[in-house]
């Protein structure tokens, strides 16, 4: 799930059984192999959306616990725009981390890199590897050694009002050329504006970024890319489509604003991932699913490309209880937990075995996105790759709420990557 650098929810609680203690709180928190079963407390922080994946993950830790009935696990959502720093103030103090952390692909490297990550190589974590999608491992590793397990593996396309798009006579968008003018015909049929495009995110700006050629970083090179001609001309594209009106965009609560935009009908279009899907069908105008519909991101001048995103489930380096923990990963991340969570949330498997499963290979989402997901563009899988977001975020609001020029957004960017990446050009 991703809901989005900053996201607000309120931290739920949720114990899966009935002890309470965490992983580091002196409480009884280890766990013993004497006997051959494994023991003790999980303290397992989940990112997932409350409402709709949460419940799924939940109940899918409450069978890990039948499967090892003296092992207690304390479930606890955190919400996703949190827990990165959430995670590193409790690691770094050695009080209050948990066991098990769902880790968004990005910082992983960075929990690594300092120290706050169990290495899993030969642990009970990492049963079958060699099943899991190799674009899904590679946010998984540093330095050689293995610090996550895939959970989930995402990427963005447009989801579109089928029933606006028709009212309106228009196909959907291949280019963003194309969304101009399937807006301008949308608005004069409808009443309706074309695109709700997050302003609060930078996420979502990369799929323009990739559509004219460009990148936040070259991590092979250690050079700064986001202020290159192709990162400026991604921001006047962004800038264009709100200016134009194809779009609408906010500067603060953007997933909320676009999702109750999307699922009352109010707008045409959104850009969006798998971990939206379920969301999405809550709205009033999805009741009947097959209104929905998804399809590539429009592409740019430069060709068509969209993020690879994702999570990992990461064990904490000071836990209390490693060998309950990997099993949990292990199960978490296992054909069973897996299948479950692509029939429910129309989440994509990071296993390619899971693919094969009928209630998987019979779901239209996942359908669409799996081909999507193999062909989105890598982002640095560096220490740094999350923080890369933040100065992005910034520039690419002020850019689209007029407060900065498309060269000024991407040099104030690109200015702020170098002093963060110090030895890169």
């Amino acid at each position: 799930m991703r809901r989005g650098i900053a996201a607000t929810a309120l931290v739920a609680a949720l114990g899966v059984t009935l002890a309470a203690c965490g992983s580091d709180d002196g409480n009884g928190g280890g766990g013993s192999k004497g006997s051959g079963e494994l023991s003790g407390t999980v303290t397992w922080w989940d990112t997932s959306t409350v409402g709709s994946e949460d419940k799924v993950f939940k109940k899918l830790a409450e069978d890990f616990t039948k499967k090892h009935p003296k092992v207690t696990v304390k479930y606890v959502n955190v919400p996703f725009g949190e827990a990165q720093n959430k995670f590193k103030n409790a690691a770094q103090s050695g009080s209050g981390a948990p066991d098990v952390i769902r880790s968004e692909v990005a910082w992983t490297p960075d929990f690594a890199n300092l120290g706050y990550l169990a290495p899993l190589d030969g642990t009970a974590a990492l049963k079958d590897d060699k099943d899991f999608l190799k674009q899904a491992s590679a946010s998984t590793k540093y330095n050689g050694k293995t610090y996550g397990v895939p959970q989930v593996i995402d990427s963005m396309g447009i989801f579109y009002n089928k029933k606006i798009f028709k009212d309106a006579g228009v196909d959907v968008p291949k280019s963003v050329d194309e969304l101009k003018s399937v807006a301008t015909k949308i608005k004069e049929k409808t009443g309706k504006t074309a695109l709700y495009l997050r302003g609060d995110d930078a996420y979502w700006f990369l799929s323009f970024l990739y559509g004219e050629g460009g990148d936040m970083a070259n991590a092979e090179q250690k050079k700064i890319t986001i202020d290159n001609a192709a990162g400026v001309k991604a921001f006047s594209t962004v800038k264009d489509l709100v200016d134009s009106k194809a779009a609408i965009t906010d500067a603060t609560n953007g997933w909320d604003n676009m999702q109750a935009a999307f699922k009352d009908g109010k707008v045409a279009m959104m850009i969006n991932g798998p971990w939206a899907v379920s969301d999405t069908y809550a709205g009033k105008e999805f009741a009947d699913k097959a209104n929905l519909g998804i399809a590539p991101v429009p592409a740019g001048s430069a060709g068509q490309g969209a993020p690879q995103g994702g999570h990992n489930l990461a064990v904490y380096a000071g836990s209390k209880n490693l060998d309950a923990s990997y099993a949990f990963v292990e199960y978490m991340t296992s054909v069973e937990a897996q299948t479950t969570a692509a029939k429910e949330l129309s989440l994509l498997p990071t296993r390619e075995s899971v693919y094969i499963k009928p209630d998987v290979a019979s779901n239209e989402m996942i359908g669409f996105f799996k081909p999507v997901v193999e062909k989105a563009v890598e982002r640095p899988w560096i220490p740094e790759g999350g923080s890369l977001f933040a100065p992005l975020q910034t520039e690419y609001t002020k850019v689209l709420t007029n407060q900065a020029t498309p060269e000024q957004g991407a040099k104030a960017t690109g200015d702020a990557y170098r002093k963060l990446l110090k030895d890169w050009k």
